[in-house]
């Protein structure tokens, strides 16, 4: 399996720390923020990695990551023309996954849980299924896309609802099989102008063909200031702990 990094976009809710970068090299504690979703595939045993994002920002990523060789993986590059959305970005990706199965995440996903799990779990479950998301609770869930399941399947997907009928979100951590690029092709624009990646999930909810897994772990995105400084915190908080538990296992 291959994974996907999706890091495009203007970050305009980061300005004015957006108009000198990409939003995805800005700093989470001690690191780019970049590192957070590199790692999560890498910890999940996915070394063949694509970074997509806009060319004026390609010489940064490659500035900072080069081949990706300090973070143990294999990293490639692909320029998304434009803003058009996550699925004009995801589209980019369709060479590099060389007709396999694929994990994306979102270049502001910050999920401190190895899933490896999930990907596990989707070789079993792809018969049936033909992509997974992962999904966890929060306590203001209009402010993502929110799901409602049952059992096994997603019923149901709705981008930022003025009303929420679940605390369950969409992470922006999504598990496809090759065919999703047929229906990425077929897209239409979003009324925010852009091709979503959440109208394919939605398609397959539909049809009954969307699995999910829940995250166990503390999760965040950091696409606003408010998000940004949350997962600083919660990075830290982590980390901390981390340190701490080792301590504790050296004086043991």
């Amino acid at each position: 399996m291959r994974g996907v990094v999706l890091a495009g976009g203007h970050g305009k809710r980061l300005q004015p720390l957006t108009l000198v970068t990409n939003k995805h090299l800005l700093p989470v504690y001690k690191k780019p923020m970049i590192y957070y979703p590199i790692e999560t595939l890498r910890n999940a045993g996915i070394n063949e990695i694509l970074i997509v994002t806009s060319g004026e920002y390609l010489g940064h990523f490659y500035r900072l990551l080069q081949t990706g060789r300090s973070l143990g993986v294999k990293l490639h590059y692909e320029i998304q023309e434009g803003s058009d959305g996550t699925g004009a970005a995801l589209l980019c990706a369709e060479e590099f996954t060389r007709n396999d199965d694929f994990m994306v995440i979102l270049g502001d996903n910050i999920v401190y849980e190895n899933v490896r799990s999930f990907i596990d779990d989707f070789q079993e479950e792809k018969k049936e299924f033909k992509a997974k998301i992962l999904i966890t609770k929060v306590d203001d869930p209009k402010k993502y896309g929110v799901v409602e399941f049952d059992e096994k399947r997603v019923t149901r997907l709705v981008e930022k609802p003025a009303v929420p009928f679940s605390n369950y979100v969409n992470t922006g951590l999504w598990i496809f099989q090759p065919e999703a690029f047929n229906y990425l092709k077929e897209l239409k624009t979003s009324p925010r102008g852009e091709y979503e990646t959440t109208d394919v999930l939605h398609s397959y909810a539909e049809q009954g063909l969307l699995t999910y897994g829940i995250l166990k772990s503390k999760w965040t995105d950091a696409g606003t200031f408010e998000q940004l400084f949350n997962a600083t915190m919660l990075v830290k908080e982590l980390e901390d702990e981390i340190t701490k538990n080792e301590v504790k296992a050296k004086g043991a």
